[in-house]
This record gives C-alpha cells, sequence and structure tokens, in this order.
C-alpha cells in the first residue's frame, strides 16, 4: 500500500501492476487497447491502492475543460434549483459535467465565481447575472470562453441568451390584479437594479398606468427571500389604512410566502383583504397554506436551452449570435380569489 502522506501516481500503480506507465496510461484512457486480462489486472491494483486520476491537472494540460460552469443569482431559490436540472440533465447526455456557484446576489462573489472557473479553464460559462457584468463577460468570451446569459436579456447581439419576458410577466400580474377589481396595488420585490425585477416592475406600471384611478406603490427589498416579503409586507401595514394596497405583487413567489405570512399573522385575509400574485411558479406556490397565484416561467425548458445554446457555442465558437425568449403564464391560485 502506498504511503498515506500522498496521492498514489500513476507510476505507483505501474510498478504495483508491473507494467509500463504507458499501459495504465492505456487503461485509464484508451481502454480498448489493453487486452482485458491486462485490463482485470491493471484495474484490481488501481482499486487496490485507492488510486484517483487527476482529470482536473490533465484538462489543464491539454487546455481544456470538459465541465461547464454556472452563476445563478440565489441557489436557495427553487426557481433556479429547476433552472440548474434543466443545464445538467442536458450536459449529462453529452458528458459534460455542470459544476455551480451562488452568487447570491453579490457582484463580489459573482467575480470571484467568474475568476474561479476561468483558472479552472471550463469549456463554457452559463451566467445569470447580478448587475453590470458585460465588460467581464467580453473579457472571458476574447480570451476563448464560451458564454451564455440565462433568464436575462442582452441588447446588441453580444451575446446567446435566453430568458422569459418579464415585462409581459409584469403585464400580466397586473392585468389578473385589475381585471379582479383591484385599485391600489404594490409592488414588493428588489434590488430594483436586478434586471428582471425593472422588468417586471415595468411591465406591472403600464398595465396600472392604463387605468384610471389605479395605483402602484414599489416597496424595494435588498434581496428576494421571504425575509425580504416580511419586511415588505410591514412596511406596508404600516401605512394610513387608507392607503394600503388592497393588492400586491411580489417579484418572486418567494418574497410572496414572506408577503403572505406578514399578512395572515396581522390578521389579514387573503384574497378578501389583500390579494397576492407571485413570480416564477415554483412548487411550494401551489403548496403554501394558502396557495399562491403566480406568473409561471418554463424553468426546467430554460434550463435545457441555455445548454444547448452553450453547447453550439462550444462547438462554433464564431457562429452566430442565438437569442431566446420564451413566454410566461399565468396561473390562477386561492391568494388572488381563484
Amino acid at each position: 500500500m502506498a504511503s498515506a502522506s500522498r496521492s498514489v501516481s500513476v507510476k505507483d500503480v505501474a510498478a504495483a501492476a508491473g507494467v509500463s506507465v504507458g499501459t495504465v496510461s492505456n487503461v485509464l484512457n484508451r481502454p480498448e487497447k489493453v487486452s482485458p486480462t491486462t485490463l482485470a489486472h491493471v484495474t484490481a491494483v488501481i482499486d487496490r491502492l485507492g488510486f484517483i486520476r487527476n482529470d482536473a491537472a490533465r484538462q489543464l494540460r491539454a487546455g481544456s475543460n470538459r465541465a461547464v460552469g454556472m452563476v445563478v443569482l440565489d441557489v436557495a431559490n427553487p426557481f433556479f434549483t429547476d433552472v440548474a436540472r434543466g443545464v445538467e440533465e442536458s450536459l449529462a447526455e453529452v458528458g459534460r459535467p455542470l459544476i455551480l456557484g451562488n452568487s447570491g446576489q453579490d457582484p463580489d462573489r459573482e467575480r470571484t465565481y467568474l475568476d474561479l472557473f476561468e483558472e479552472q479553464r471550463v469549456s463554457g460559462l452559463l451566467v445569470s447575472p447580478v448587475g453590470s457584468v458585460l465588460p467581464r463577460l467580453r473579457r472571458l468570451r476574447d480570451r476563448g470562453t464560451a458564454v451564455v446569459v440565462v433568464d436575462r436579456r442582452v441588447e446588441g447581439q453580444e451575446f446567446s441568451f435566453v430568458a422569459v419576458d418579464d415585462l409581459r410577466g409584469g403585464r400580466l400580474a397586473a392585468q389578473h390584479l385589475l381585471d379582479r377589481g383591484h385599485r391600489r396595488l404594490a409592488f414588493v420585490g428588489g434590488p430594483a437594479e436586478i434586471t428582471q425585477v425593472e422588468l417586471r416592475l415595468r411591465g406591472a406600471r403600464e398595465e396600472v398606468d392604463a387605468v384610471d384611478g389605479a395605483t402602484l406603490r414599489f416597496v424595494e427589498t435588498d434581496t428576494m427571500d421571504a425575509g425580504a416579503g416580511r419586511r415588505g409586507a410591514e412596511e406596508l401595514l404600516a401605512l394610513p389604512a387608507e392607503e394600503r394596497p388592497d393588492a400586491i405583487f411580489a417579484a418572486n413567489d418567494l418574497v410572496a410566502l414572506g408577503v403572505l405570512q406578514a399578512l395572515t399573522l396581522a390578521g389579514l385575509r387573503v384574497p378578501e383583504d389583500v390579494a397576492i400574485i407571485g413570480y416564477d411558479d415554483i412548487d411550494f406556490a401551489a403548496s403554501a397554506a394558502i396557495p399562491l397565484s403566480s406568473v409561471r416561467q418554463p424553468r426546467e425548458q430554460l434550463g435545457a436551452v441555455a445548454a444547448e445554446l452553450l453547447l453550439a457555442r462550444i462547438e462554433d465558437p464564431h457562429g452566430p449570435v442565438t437569442e431566446v425568449v420564451l413566454e410566461p403564464t399565468l396561473v390562477v391560485r386561492r391568494s388572488t380569489g381563484g
């Protein structure tokens, strides 16, 4: 047995098996070139010694890595988990592993992951950006890393992207609330610089502005989780009764669940006193104590398309930029009277 103080090397395996280093290399990389007897013998020695091949080093020497890196806004949000699942399943079909990084809506952490993935020389990157990250993505692309943007549009045909039409999603949510007779609407979510938040809010405002007597109050939050929803709802509950909204559009379902909890604890009835609609239609939306209406995004399809676009960029770095925009749909449940 090799010393526990260091890793078992290919040379150790070759010495223990009584074969050349080249034979061990063939067993690991080109087993079809080795006789069945030798293959079985060397494999048994590999198992006995506990040899672990260093794929990272091998790929770095070759100047590439088959792995794909992905940076998402918030891995705690089931929306991004489902998107990543769609990516992973598509990549698995072509033998490419996925390495996931969570920016946590923090630009500094996002930069750290982008630097790390470049150092690892991943073959491609999928990024759901926090803010203005395009200059960094341009540098990555110009140095040979395939890049596709996920869940956000990119103007100017610089990068392939796949996104959902968040402007339309915002319109769908506000239109639904207005059609139910609500006129004092609030939008809870943020930060505002997140493109998806800005577009959903803009879409809602366009619908509200088209209806006489309707208003929309924006309660900006610093994150997009249930805690932010609770804080946003508490801010609204502190308003005079005549200024409180009769309907709330939350920037995502986690925020909506926090809003729902705060309103319920305050003794308000949903939807009789205040209607609530979320965004994403994660599984928790349907299973909430009061099932949430939501704007559904095709999450796993989003991930599958992102993987397809990235594989195309890896195959042909100078091929045409592809822009895919998927359509959201309205799902009506009890929280808005459904």
